[in-house]
Order: C-alpha cells, then structure tokens, then sequence
C-alpha cells in the first residue's frame, strides 16, 4: 500500500533555481536515439544507422560503427534507424530497423558486427538490455517481455504482460528485475529469470508514461498527464507540470532526478528526497530522447537531433 501522495507545483519557484547552458555539446551525424556513457566514452545510437563514439575530455569522434542499410517497401535504400544500444564488458548490443518495419538486434565485439535476432522472428523490438554473458532481455512493442539466450540461441521465455502497448524499460543495477510501463500508466517491477512481477505499485499517472528510471530501487516516471512520479519504498510523490514529459532520469545514487518539462525542451534537475529544484539545464533544440546522469554530477541530454549536450552540476 502507498503510505503518501505527495502534490508538489513545480513553476512557482522555477525562476529562483540555477539555470545552466552545456559546456560541451557533441555532434553525431544522425538525430541521436539512444546514448550510453562508460568511463570516458560517449555511445550514441543514431537513425543514420550509425553507432558513434566520442571520447568525453576530447569530443573527438574515435569510432563509428555502421550497420547495413535495409531497403524499403519500394525497394529504395536507407539507413538502419538505431532504436536502442547497451554496454556490457566490451560488448555492444545494439536494436536496429530491419525490412518490412521489423527489428534486428546486434551484438559488436571484438571489431564484428553479429546479428542475433533477424526480422524472420517478426519482431517489433523497441528496446534491449543484457543479462549477463549470455542473455539478454528485450520488449517489444505490443508490450510482450522476452529473455533470450544468444549462445544457445534459444527462447527462455516470451511473456504478454498487459493488452497496453509498451513504452520503457529499465533493467536494475544488479541485472536481476526490471521496471516497465505502458501506455496504462501503470509501473511494474518483474524478476528477469522467473517474469513474475514482483511489485505493482498503485497508478499515480493516468495515461501513457513514455520513460521511467530506475535506480537503488527508486522509480521515477515521465508522463503524457504531464506528471512526474517518484517511487520509493511504500511511499510515492509527483511533481506536477503543465506541457507533456517525454524523458526523465535518476542520478547513480537515486539522490537527483531529471526531467525534461517545457516546450523549450528544457530540464529540471532535483533533489529526489526533498523535491527540492536544484538546476535548469537550457540548450536543447529538439525533443528530447535520453537524459543520462554519468555521476551525481555530470548529465548528457540527447535529443532529436544530432546533439548531445553535457552539463557539470558541480556538485559534491
């Protein structure tokens, strides 16, 4: 049961919080879809059919990596539209658009690119994270949940887990359950082995949440009723807004939250336990698509377009 609910207004202190410009912008050759950041390198995904990487002191581009064009229903060729990429070891896994609007997923290692699922399984995947060495788990977008091993290359498990279409995942930082959600509104963390959902808790957002986070437990959500919702334990908070909330984030620790809130497609960053706002992070040209915290001090913003803005928070 949730013990509170907790209606915070947001704009009526806005004016009295930090804002801040990007001090390093990125720029990749296709709207970034999908960014990831491990120790000094900066992964974007793009829908130019391009995975590029970019050193973080230098914003030099040090690798790119193509995957094959697919042609359309008239035969005309085009780039691989990038929908999803994950970082495990030295791994990259990587969802793509394939022929006839299915999806392929990738893995490049070791300077190959190797296809492990192929449009022959029909798949509409929108988002794939791995388990461990050997698994992965992915959502398509009619909301069903698999986990698929791709060193036997069999099928663990493939789960409908509501009529809702789906929206986001995220796995945990201990690869054992994720946090989903659909287009209900509704949050679900699930055991990754068993797919059992561990916990529901009750619906705060009354329609489609397009992202949530996920982080020492604590979920935060980004909704089209244009609210933000923090769970944590039996407790839930929201912050209201008035323009619809495409992304959000949780720093590391699950101390700051982020999300992106106006028609400037700017970003509120806060305190998550207070609900304290903290900073305003401006620059942005087009919708966002991922916010991405490095530390409890260092956020990237992607957005629909080639620019990747990254922001220090100087914070201790």
């Amino acid at each position: 049961m949730l013990k509170t609910i907790i209606v915070l207004l947001v704009f009526t202190s806005l004016f009295a919080i930090e804002s801040l410009e990007p001090s390093k912008v990125f720029k990749a050759t296709g709207t970034v879809q999908s960014i990831v950041v491990k120790k000094n390198k900066l992964y974007a995904g793009t829908d130019n059919g391009t995975i590029e990487i970019f050193n973080t002191d230098t914003k030099q581009n040090v690798k790119t990596i193509k995957i094959p064009d697919i042609k359309d229903f008239m035969g005309d060729v085009l780039p691989s539209k990038i929908y999803s990429i994950d970082i495990f070891k030295d791994k990259i896994l990587i969802v793509s658009q394939g022929m006839k609007g299915y999806r392929n997923i990738f893995i490049y290692e070791n300077e190959k690119l190797n296809k492990i699922i192929d449009i022959d399984k029909k798949y509409f995947i929108q988002k794939a994270s791995f388990v461990d060495d050997e698994k992965i788990v992915f959502a398509l977008l009619s909301n069903q949940i698999g986990v698929y091993n791709y060193k036997t290359k069999k099928l663990s498990y493939l789960i409908q887990v509501s009529p809702s279409s789906f929206s986001h995942f995220i796995i945990s930082e201990d690869k054992k359950k994720i946090a989903t959600t659909d287009e209900s509104g509704i949050v679900r963390i699930m055991d990754i082995e068993t797919a059992q959902v561990l916990k529901q808790p009750k619906a705060i957002n009354l329609d489609r949440v397009y992202q949530l986070d996920y982080k020492k437990g604590v979920i935060l959500t980004a909704g089209q009723d244009r609210k933000s919702v923090v769970y944590k334990d039996s407790s839930s908070s929201f912050l209201d807004f008035d323009f619809l909330l495409y992304s959000c984030a949780l720093s590391p620790k699950a101390k700051l939250g982020a999300v992106a809130y106006n028609e400037k497609n700017e970003v509120l960053v806060f305190d998550v336990n207070t609900k304290k706002k903290l900073y305003n992070l401006k620059g942005q040209k087009a919708t966002l698509t991922q916010i991405l915290f490095k530390n409890e001090k260092e956020v990237f913003l992607s957005s629909d377009d080639p620019n990747i803005n990254y922001f220090n928070l100087n914070k201790e």
